[in-house]
């Protein structure tokens, strides 16, 4: 049956790896995925015993969150960054990439007048995405000489119209960090509500870990997950906090349409952010790891890879980010992604997840005969 034109999906980002992998899948050992930050670290038994054992499988659980997962995101937010944000200002989301392709579109409907959403010009692909799937105007924001974003590029008739500003920090890809203060006071003064993806914050490593948060709640909003921090990615728990006006009306509208953490996972979410100790462990692999990683890919390549500021993605120059992939597929058989995912101004990179267990990452060390 023929159909009007209209929205066809573009093939999504790491499907274009299929060739790549099939490569990497011909080497003794099989294919090294160093392509998706998807965690493979074991989460504290505590957490997987509460998810198992929640007792709330049968209802239907809260949109905004359980009072318990509620009560322990404020503790954590008072813990990790001395901020007393009142539980009504805070509330769960079904993992954050949802959160962060969809919030445009409500956004959209509670101001009509705007359409356009900023977000960092090298960065995590959904922000572009959750601008189009609203039919909004995605506007890219270059980044700065120091990897966050020069505000001072947004150009005036853009910020008019703009529905919000999206900012990462650590960024993905790029691990570097933004000033949050910067784009909280860029907001205020522009009337943009900025929303400050944070999922990489407990790896941060060339500074205190940050929030926007402490710039004060007026229309700002921040964005966890609990993918990262507690190698939860499976469970879907992310959650959001700020100003109460965005909270407030965001908690409605999601309500409406169905969008509900399961109940267990809200009970496992709740013990995860009760223990840090299973993050510091956490760190102290994934910074071992990038450290090994750019070692054996800087004297492999001849290249610089510097380690990032945050976050656990490797992030470099190297010519031609696909030619790379794929030479580093063949010999190394190891799956990295091209820098162009993230934008255009990422394709002479390329991103390295080091989420794969030492002995992998010393398999593809092997392989490259680096030492």
């Amino acid at each position: 049956m023929s159909s009007p034109a209209g929205f066809v999906p573009p093939p999504y980002p790491y499907d274009r790896l299929d060739s790549l992998a099939a490569q990497a899948a011909e080497l003794p050992g099989g294919v090294v995925d160093l392509s998706i930050g998807t965690p493979c670290d074991p989460p504290p038994p505590a957490v997987v015993h509460a998810l198992s054992h929640s007792d709330a499988e049968r209802g239907y659980p809260a949109s905004i969150g359980t009072d318990a997962l509620r009560t322990a995101i404020h503790a954590w937010i008072d813990r990790r960054f001395a901020l007393d944000v009142p539980t009504t200002q805070i509330a769960v989301c079904v993992g954050t990439k949802e959160f962060v392709a969809s919030t445009p579109q409500y956004l959209k409907l509670r101001t009509p007048a705007r359409d356009t959403v900023l977000y960092p010009a090298v960065a995590y692909p959904t922000y572009e995405m959750g601008a189009i799937l609203a039919g909004c105007r995605p506007v890219a924001v270059p980044p700065s000489a120091d990897g966050g974003l020069d505000l001072t590029a947004i150009d005036a008739a853009d910020a008019a119209r703009a529905l919000m500003l999206w900012v990462n920090s650590p960024s993905n890809p790029t691990g570097a960090l933004t000033d949050l203060a910067a784009a909280a006071a860029w907001g205020r003064a522009n009337g943009v509500p900025v929303f400050s993806d944070e999922c990489y914050v407990e790896f941060t490593w060339d500074a205190p870990a940050s929030t926007i948060l402490h710039s004060g709640l007026d229309g700002v909003v921040a964005v966890h997950s609990l993918s990262k921090r507690s190698n939860l990615a499976g469970v879907r728990v992310g959650f959001y906090a700020g100003d109460a006006e965005l909270v407030n009306y965001l908690k409605e509208v999601r309500k409406h349409a169905g969008l509900m953490v399961p109940g267990p996972a809200q009970a496992a979410g709740a013990v995860a952010l009760a223990d840090d100790e299973h993050v510091q462990v956490q760190r102290e692999r994934y910074r071992r790891r990038l450290e090994r990683l750019a070692a054996v890919l800087s004297t492999w390549a001849q290249v610089e890879v510097p380690l990032p500021a945050g976050g656990f993605y490797l992030w470099f120059a190297a010519g031609d980010g696909w030619q790379f992939a794929d030479r580093l597929a063949r010999v190394g058989g190891a799956l990295v992604s091209p820098g162009d995912f993230y934008g255009a101004g990422g394709a002479h990179n390329v991103r390295v997840a080091v989420v794969q267990p030492d002995d992998r990452i010393e398999l593809v060390a092997r392989r490259l005969g680096v030492h």
